[in-house]
């Protein structure tokens, strides 16, 4: 399956357990991977005939930078249901990091897999 990816897109928002990530907010890293047909698309050389990343960068910037979730499960979940709202998404990859959230290390985070079928 063909694959139209969204790479180290930075949205900062409120996410966490602990009282100061409630209050402050913090950066997150948020990478995706939309599965596809682009057979289609690379026939047409038209943007209907494919995932549009822009558009879905946006819905997932603007989702991330007020959704207030505890966790960064949650956030992935939320993510990857977005993105399987467009018709043309078969399957999407998600990760989330906080990056600098543990000390001597450069991120943290969640990795998930979500198909449509998985939606029921």
């Amino acid at each position: 399956m063909d694959q139209v990816f969204i790479t180290d897109l930075v949205a900062r928002g409120i996410i966490g357990v602990n009282d100061w990530e409630r209050e402050t907010l913090q950066e997150m890293l948020i990478n995706i991977v939309l599965f596809t047909d682009l057979h289609r698309a690379g026939e047409s050389d038209d943007l209907d005939d494919s995932v549009d990343y822009q558009s879905v960068s946006k819905k997932i910037l603007a989702h991330a930078e007020t959704a207030r979730r505890l966790t960064v499960e949650a956030l992935a979940t939320d993510l990857a249901k977005l993105c399987l709202e467009d018709a043309r998404v078969e399957k999407v990859r998600v990760r989330v990091e906080k990056p600098g959230a543990v000390h001597f290390c450069r991120s943290v985070g969640v990795e998930i897999e979500r198909a449509k079928e998985d939606r029921a």
